[in-house]
């Protein structure tokens, strides 16, 4: 009698789905396949290129926010961003650099591989560095499986609207990666655009940013970021695009909006740091002052002696072991040793007490 007969005739089986239920434990099959026909979409779901999608037709602004480690990947989760960024922009916020062109493919490797750890519910797009795809497809196509294969991203990121980057884009999506592209003010391109300046300005400069978006759109974008362009500018992109345009520094009639994390919370906030902070940036927090504060707390705790103090101190040793400890070190001849612990044990007690009557006259 095969397995199959045992199963279904088995008198333990109460239940009109157990046989498919074991039949799932016995494959490698897992669960959540994509011949599992459509499964019911709740908030705690990696978002996907179809939520976005939808997001965009019903005309819910998406959200967009950078992360490059795990513990910001982590926030962004809790906060419920639809896209989190792996972004080139760690050159300058988490690495010190001027620009985002030194940071190397390794380097956003790491920062993408500790994102992707932190964030499960945000659909995870990771930058393209400069230097990395722009040689050939070959290169930008090889480029965009590493960062998913190895930095556990969704999707890439590339900036430009070049004839070269307008191919690498069609071929990476023709490779099947999802790419969201960058016009307008695209950072890795200061060389020629003498810095971080502005796009579409002009006549020719703005008519340039709309007929590149939509160039990206034909290359198979599904969405694009505008970067420092006027706010009419970009209203007529996203108008003319059937993608998703989501705007920094580009007023409020895109898709959606993508902030640097850093920036957004304010957590540079030295002088010497005040030049990395875009003025396109609110700041909805002042973090960075928080951080100061607590930092020269603790440094002035740590000189007065005041931390770490008893209920900081929580890992204790019962009288009669303390008394042997003190017998073993005194064999070994570490008279300054004993000394130093019998006070140590006195002054814990003492100061456990004096706590304890505080508590309790409170």
């Amino acid at each position: 009698m095969s397995l199959l007969t045992k199963l279904s005739k088995s008198s333990s089986i109460t239940h009109p789905n157990y046989f498919l239920h074991c039949l799932r434990y016995m494959s490698n099959i897992p669960e959540n396949t994509v011949y599992g026909g459509p499964k019911p979409q709740c908030s705690n779901q990696r978002v996907t290129l179809s939520h976005l999608k939808q997001k965009h037709k019903k005309g819910e602004p998406i959200t967009v926010v950078t992360a490059y480690d795990y513990s910001s990947a982590v926030h962004l989760d809790t906060a419920g961003i639809d896209i989190c960024l792996v972004g080139d922009s760690a050159a300058m916020v988490v690495h010190g650099h001027d620009t985002t062109l030194p940071i190397s493919l390794d380097e956003m490797l790491v920062h993408c591989r500790s994102v992707a750890r932190g964030a499960n519910r945000p659909l995870l797009v990771g930058d393209l560095p400069f230097g990395t795809y722009e040689s050939s497809t070959m290169q930008a196509v090889d480029t965009a499986v590493r960062v998913l294969k190895e930095g556990g991203m969704d999707a890439i990121k590339l900036e430009g609207g070049s004839s070269s980057r307008i191919t690498a884009a069609k071929a990476i999506v023709e490779a099947g990666i999802a790419v969201m592209g960058h016009v307008g003010l695209t950072p890795q391109a200061i060389s020629v655009l003498g810095g971080f300046r502005p796009q579409g300005k002009n006549i020719s400069s703005a008519v340039k940013v709309v007929e590149t978006a939509l160039q990206l759109q034909e290359a198979g974008c599904f969405s694009v970021v505008l970067e420092c362009v006027p706010a009419p500018v970009a209203a007529a992109a996203t108008s003319a695009l059937r993608i998703p345009t989501i705007g920094i520094g580009a007023g409020p009639f895109c898709s959606g909006q993508v902030l640097v994390y850093h920036d957004l919370l304010g957590m540079l906030q030295h002088p010497h740091h005040a030049k990395v902070t875009p003025k396109f940036c609110k700041q909805f927090a002042r973090v960075g002052d928080v951080i100061n504060k607590a930092l020269l707390e603790y440094k002035e705790e740590v000189i007065n002696g005041s931390f770490p103090g008893p209920a900081h101190s929580p890992y204790k040793i019962s009288a009669a072991d303390m008394n042997g400890f003190l017998s073993e070190l005194q064999k070994l001849g570490l008279d300054k040793a004993v000394s130093l612990a019998a006070a140590a044990a006195e002054k814990i007690q003492t100061a456990e007490s004096f706590e304890g009557s505080t508590s309790a006259n409170d």
